[in-house]
């Protein structure tokens, strides 16, 4: 297979930009540093065609491998034929390859094997093959009776050869290929309660049928997690006398001989207990894959959104993990992040409790100067904030508050990690702190967390994990790289996601950083045990040093470009042409244009650019809002059915993608993304049930 040939076409880039991408991938070069250092090379490929490119190569890889070990296969057993050859070696997808090779592949005891045993495969085939009638066949049949081997009359032999024909039938290529186009085209996914007598949340799933082709993502997880809770039944179906016909006709060489009433028997069996069962389980797989495929990009832009949020830089900022039983833990951070101090307040409790919470909130404000106050949105989360939008009225110099997504904080706060750096503190006060740095520095903060417990997700415990685990850490590295890492401050779980750096190599930079001070120019990188040479280019350019010895070191600029970007501060860069001074200079331009922006700004951060938190000083709640109100919320979580506002009341509101545009679009993700600040108008309210509608049609 022409490789590269075969991703020119699909993603429509030109070849020559695609064998440098192969190229540097092969090399070892990482997907961050390919981006933004070798654009010329590329093309100027975004990180994320990069990646999807780097994936989309490793299939196919893959695929070519696994052809030559099934001609391999087959060619050992004798059976390669010329035109079986040609077949596998033209096969666009892995699975045609499998159901090609199915019929030469080592079985486990089937029925059909234990005939093969019999001796009885010779009259499968005189079925097949010859044109006999009723006395002749089952003379022919008697033949092969052997009471040693289990074969006592010939209605059995032809019963074991039927076992052996409707294996035939199940695992031809052909037949699976079109019972599945089949089912993709015209079959329906089914679905029953088990017991539809109780109700529960897939209610609306105990009497469900849906065209296959046409099952939105979201629906075909809900339906799994359904089965898997025993729940709900699923089944997949197809006009199946239509289907077996189509077999009949292929199959079916002598219409009016005895063999016809045998070879339709064992059609039939092979369709039903063979073929179509194991069809069903595939398109079942291969929709549980596309889904899980879909909800994973979706956990992916959702995660790239949040990581991306713009950092509240110089703030010392109170933090609160609510909860009801064991109190508010709050915890104080200066404009660092250093650790100040931390109490406990009862805002849920009896009005003597909420009292003196308010005492104590007021106490640490004026105590610490805070600018902040961040509240987890975990459990109890809207009751505290009432407290505090209570207190906040109540003060002399009024102060903000703001929401901050608290998922995963609690993994943090028992981890390995969140013990290092806070051995002598109650894991709940770790988890506090973590939700102030979070709103200081997101990508920081977020970074000690595994990817998959930030809850921006759908279905995500259902989700292959492997693969989750995979697309998001991608999603981390490309965020880390893309804003860039202070050197002289950065943590190790920080620092091992940024370009050609490792676990081990990040504790190593943070060691001798400890032990020598802090790192006074990008040199310094390579007497950091493990990093060599390779690792210096690949890292270099994402490495920050604010105040060192070359004022380039605080810049993306990489030290392979130092002489170009000292050569461009003494042109007149800012009114000459830039595709004539990149020819002058000896540069790519795109390089050039890179130097440009960074000596226009020197340290800037991408995430500036992005919209701020919403700081709030008083609470909406349900009685307040009425329909065709307009409020400014924050965009929460962004699902395949719509996107959940925070509109700072106790409720996210959910604006449905029906009620998004007044346009067609395909997923919400296409317009809005987690973090967002956005208008919207309230359409409904559901009191009882604690739900509230929105639109941004309007608006």
């Amino acid at each position: 297979m022409d490789l590269i040939g075969r991703l020119a076409e699909e993603f429509k880039i030109k070849e020559k930009y695609l064998n440098n991408l192969v190229e540097l991938l092969d090399e070892g070069n990482t997907i961050p540093f390919i981006a933004r250092y070798r654009k010329e090379l590329t093309g100027e490929m975004e990180d994320k065609t990069i990646r999807d490119i780097s994936n989309r190569l490793n299939y196919l890889r893959n695929l070519e491998g696994r052809k030559e070990e099934v001609i391999r296969l087959i060619d050992e057993q004798g059976k390669l034929t010329e035109e079986l050859k040609a077949d596998i070696i033209s096969s666009q997808t892995l699975q045609r390859v499998e159901d090609l090779y199915r019929p030469y592949k080592q079985k486990r005891r089937t029925r059909a094997t234990i005939a093969k045993e019999k001796g009885l495969e010779k009259l499968a085939q005189i079925l097949q093959d010859e044109d006999l009638d009723h006395d002749n066949l089952m003379s022919r049949a008697e033949g092969f009776i052997d009471e040693e081997k289990g074969v006592n009359t010939g209605e059995e032999a032809l019963a074991g050869a039927m076992d052996i024909i409707a294996e035939i039938i199940s695992d031809d290529a052909e037949h699976r290929r079109v019972i599945r186009d089949r089912l993709y085209k015209d079959g329906l996914i089914v679905v029953e309660g088990v017991d539809k007598e109780e109700s529960s949340v897939y209610d609306m799933y105990y009497e469900y049928r849906e065209p296959i082709k046409s099952i939105a993502n979201h629906r075909v997880l809900a339906i799994n997690r359904g089965e898997k809770e025993k729940k709900l039944r699923v089944n997949l179906f197809i006009e199946e006398e239509a289907t077996i016909d189509y077999i009949k006709a292929k199959e079916l060489k002598h219409p009016n001989s005895a063999t016809r009433e045998y070879m339709e028997k064992a059609i039939e069996d092979g369709y039903k207990r063979l073929l179509f069962p194991a069809v069903e389980r595939e398109i079942r797989s291969n929709l549980t894959e596309r889904a899980g495929e879909e909800a994973i990009k979706i956990f992916s832009l959702n995660l790239e959104a949040l990581l991306m949020q713009p950092p509240i830089r110089g703030k010392t900022v109170m933090a609160m993990d609510p909860g009801f039983r064991t109190g508010c833990k709050v915890a104080l951070v200066d404009e660092t992040g250093k650790y100040l101090d931390n109490s406990i307040i009862y805002p849920t409790g009896s009005e003597k409790q909420v009292d003196m919470a308010k005492k104590e909130i007021k106490r640490l404000v004026k105590n610490y100067q805070v600018d902040i106050i961040a509240i987890g949105n975990g459990t109890a989360s809207r009751e505290t904030e009432l407290v505090v939008a209570e207190t906040i009225k109540e003060m002399d110099n009024p102060i903000s508050y703001t929401i901050v997504n608290e998922a995963g904080a609690s993994i943090y706060s028992a981890s390995d990690l969140g013990i290092e750096e806070f051995p002598d503190l109650d894991v709940t006060v770790r988890g506090a702190i973590s939700i102030a740095r979070r709103l200081q520095d997101p990508l920081a903060e977020l970074v000690k967390i595994e990817p998959k417990h930030i809850g921006v997700g759908q279905y995500q415990h259902d989700l292959n994990q492997g693969r989750l685990s995979e697309a998001l850490t991608g999603v981390v590295e490309d965020s880390v790289n893309r804003v860039g890492v202070d050197l002289n401050t950065a943590s190790p779980s920080l620092l091992k996601y940024v370009s050609g750096i490792s676990a081990k190599v990040a504790k190593n930079i943070v060691a001798t950083r400890e032990e020598r001070g802090k790192f006074k120019n990008r040199k310094e990188l390579l007497e950091i045990k493990g990093l060599g040479p390779k690792t210096f280019e690949q890292c270099a350019g994402f490495l920050r040093i604010p105040n060192g010895e070359n004022p380039l070191d605080n810049t993306a600029v990489h030290p392979e470009s130092y002489d170009i970007a000292s050569k461009l501060l003494k042109e007149d860069y800012k009114t000459t042409d830039v595709d004539e001074l990149a020819r002058k200079l000896g540069v790519g331009k795109p390089t050039l244009v890179d130097i440009i922006k960074e000596l226009e700004r020197p340290g800037r951060d991408p995430r500036d650019e992005m919209p701020k938190p919403i700081l709030r000083q008083d609470v909406l709640g349900m009685d307040d809002l009425v329909p065709d109100m307009i409020l400014t919320g924050t965009v929460r979580n962004v699902v395949d059915f719509g996107v959940f506002v925070d509109i700072g009341v106790k409720e996210d509101g959910l604006v449905h993608i029906s009620q998004i545009s007044k346009k067609f679009i395909k997923h919400p993700s296409d317009v809005f993304k987690v973090g967002d600040i956005i208008d919207v108008k309230i359409i409904d309210i559901d009191k009882k049930r604690g739900r509230i509608s929105l639109s941004t049609k309007d608006l």
